[in-house]
């Protein structure tokens, strides 16, 4: 197959480009006019150029899309903004995705796998202790962040192009994709704060990817007919709980971080109390910080299954890479009494983080 593969040489971009080299395909990989290519080279990628092909131009401008898109098998949409200004954002998402779309109708091109993100779902709204992709959406992104309002409408633009244009549509939302040795920390863990760890909870599952199966099951998505139409999570199997990835994490710190942890009852009561202020008082309108938005917070904390079973099927995937084996074994990570580990919040039937199984 010929892949298409936009934002190519970002965290899981190169990865996907490498994957894709690996299994056989050409790879035209999109990079920004200002972009590094570098990191696409064979000797940064550790294979043969292969099939690889750079192209440089930016998906916020439409001009010249449908020349880079004419001639693939698919399009493997990876790019996204996520941070800077909402309008940033909706430059770097929304319109990004817009402009494809339109290119890829232009080009004659109808097989698209979309890189979503765990962000859409509504954390309040879901019922029983499982996170699935039947689960409800988010219904006000507004006290979550820009990143999840941009996800949502950029899923909007590809659902409507499904039903409008014909596209063979594959939506695949990653949970917490990760990587050894800088990209192993996740807000879902707390807050840092220097050399002292603000446990924001301690026995809520983390749905971790390893950023090299979630490559896997990206490029799987663009083989397998069977996923077209389809909508996937990718989560590795047997995720940590915080306490297990935290206390993993510290002890591979240089200086071991002081773990503070939070009382759950008593924040989950004054966040309650501060979304009360904020809608009544401030219209909504304040920008709050996302630890004590309540929706927000959720989205961090609740304790939930993430089942990957549906992925495994459609794609054949199976994820090689444990959480386990990425972060060093030792005794900091063996089972620790309440009274004797630093790390330890104990979970009450109030708590949003206690574990309820």
């Amino acid at each position: 197959m010929k892949l298409l593969i936009t934002g190519a040489t970002g965290f899981l971009g190169r990865h996907v480009v490498q994957t894709a080299l690996a299994h056989g395909h050409d790879v035209r990989a999109m990079v920004r006019p200002v972009g590094d290519a570098g990191v696409l080279q064979p000797q940064a990628m550790q294979l043969d150029r292969g099939g690889l092909e750079i192209v440089r131009r930016d998906l916020r401008h439409p001009h010249g899309l449908a020349e880079v898109v004419r001639g693939v098998d698919a399009v493997l949409h990876l790019a996204a903004a996520k941070t800077g200004s909402f309008y940033a954002q909706m430059a770097g998402t929304v319109v990004a995705t817009e402009n494809l779309l339109a290119a890829m109708r232009d080009a004659n091109v109808d097989r698209l796998v979309l890189v979503s993100s765990f962000s859409v779902y509504d954390y309040l709204a879901i019922t029983g202790r499982t996170l699935d992709e039947a689960s409800p959406l988010e219904a006000d992104p507004e006290q979550r962040d820009d990143y999840c309002r941009t996800k949502l409408l950029q899923e909007r633009l590809a659902r409507e192009a499904q039903a409008e244009q014909d596209v063979k549509l594959t939506v695949l939302r990653p949970g917490v994709i990760y990587a050894e040795p800088d990209d192993l920390w996740t807000d879902r863990l707390g807050v840092r704060m220097g050399d002292t760890w603000l446990a924001t909870g301690s026995h809520a599952r983390l749905p971790l990817v390893h950023v090299r199966n979630c490559a896997e099951a990206i490029v799987l998505a663009g083989e397998r007919d069977a996923a077209v139409g389809q909508t996937l999570n990718l989560v590795d199997d047997d995720p940590p709980t915080q306490r297990q990835y935290r206390r993993a994490l510290r002890a591979r710190a240089p200086q071991r971080p002081r773990i503070v942890p939070i009382n759950w009852t008593l924040m989950r009561l004054g966040v309650r109390a501060v979304d009360v202020v904020n809608r009544r008082l401030l219209a909504g309108q304040a920008r709050l910080p996302a630890i004590l938005r309540r929706r927000a917070l959720h989205a961090r904390c609740r304790p939930l299954r993430y089942p990957n079973q549906r992925a495994r099927d459609v794609l054949d995937w199976s994820p090689h890479l444990h959480w386990r084996q990425v972060v060093p074994r030792d005794a900091s990570m063996t089972p620790a009494s309440p009274a004797n580990d630093p790390d330890s919040v104990a979970p009450t039937p109030e708590s949003p983080c206690a574990s309820r199984t």
